[in-house]
């Protein structure tokens, strides 16, 4: 078997661990910035096996500088993707916002009312 044989390229900026949903990204995020154990990450992501774990760091490990573009590319995504969410927040969103501004309007007045009593 070969390593790529771990894979699923579905776009240059969308590779995937064959047979499942998971990204290499968030494995390589997990061992890379988290300094977690291949069993760790295993065990994190029931659709993903040890086996798969190890195939990913090899991957990284054979790829440095590709995968390395593949991650800074993800992680400059992620972080435009959440300015823009924060900046236009979905409907439910802004709904529990407001709901969580009015909740603590009220628990000042009525800290205010004791306070004053």
């Amino acid at each position: 078997m070969l390593l790529e044989d771990y894979f699923d390229f579905l776009r240059p900026d969308d590779i995937r661990v064959k047979g499942t949903r998971v990204g290499i990204e968030t494995i390589l995020y997990d061992f890379i910035h988290r300094s977690r154990t291949p069993e760790e990450i295993a065990q994190s992501y029931p659709s993903v096996n040890l086996e798969q774990v190890y195939a990913t760091i090899l991957y990284y490990l054979h790829n440095k500088e590709d995968v390395s573009a593949y991650l800074t590319d993800w992680l400059e995504w992620s972080h435009r993707m959440r300015e823009e969410q924060r900046r236009n927040p979905p409907p439910v969103v802004k709904k529990l916002m407001k709901l969580k501004a009015e909740r603590e309007a009220i628990k000042k007045a009525n800290e205010s009312q004791i306070s004053a009593g």
